[in-house]
C-alpha cells in the first residue's frame, strides 16, 4: 500500500524539521560565526532526511505493508522520543538530552533500563568530547553548562 510510506515519509520530514530547527538552537560560537560550526553536521543529518522523507512520499514501494502490530507502535515511539530529543537539546545540553533520547531507545529495543541508560550516557559524553575536542565543535551543555572549562 503505498499510503503507509507517504504516513512514514511524512513523520520522517517532521522529525527532519524538527531536527534541523533543534541544530539553529545551538549557541553561536565565542568569537563570531563560523563556516562550520557545531550545527553543520545536524543540517547535513537534517537535509538528508527530508530528501529520503520527500522520497517516500512522492515514490512509495507499492508492496509495502504498514505494522500496525508493535513493530508500527515502536516506530512511532522512535519518532516521538527523536522529535522531543531535538526540542531538550538546547535547554537541558547534549549530554542529557542523549542520555535521555539513546536510553529510551535502547531500553524499548530490549536492553534492561539501567543498561539501557549507562549506554545513553556513555554515548553522549564520548560525543561531546569527540565535537568539544577533537573536532574543536562546540556542543551546548544546558544544565550541565556549570562544568564549562574558563
Amino acid at each position: 500500500m503505498t499510503f503507509n510510506d507517504r504516513i512514514f515519509g511524512v513523520l520522517l520530514l517532521v522529525l527532519a524539521v524538527a531536527y534541523g530547527w533543534g541544530a539553529s538552537q545551538f549557541p553561536e560560537p565565542f568569537g563570531g560565526s563560523e563556516a562550520i560550526g557545531p550545527e553543520t553536521f545536524p543540517y547535513l543529518l537534517a537535509v538528508v532526511l527530508a530528501l529520503s522523507s520527500l522520497y517516500l512520499i512522492v515514490r512509495p514501494d507499492p508492496d509495502n505493508a504498514w505494522p500496525w502490530s508493535r513493530t508500527g507502535v515502536e516506530l512511532i515511539i522512535a519518532v516521538v522520543v527523536l522529535v522531543f530529543y531535538a526540542m531538550l537539546l538546547q535547554p537541558l545540553g547534549f549530554i542529557l538530552s542523549t542520555t535521555l533520547a539513546v536510553g529510551t531507545l535502547c531500553w524499548r529495543m530490549g536492553a534492561r533500563p539501567l543498561n539501557a541508560y549507562l549506554v545513553g550516557a556513555a554515548s553522549g559524553v564520548v560525543v561531546f568530547l569527540l565535537f568539544n575536542f577533537a573536532l574543536d565543535l562546540s556542543l551546548p551543555l544546558g544544565l550541565l553548562s556549570f562544568l564549562e572549562v574558563g
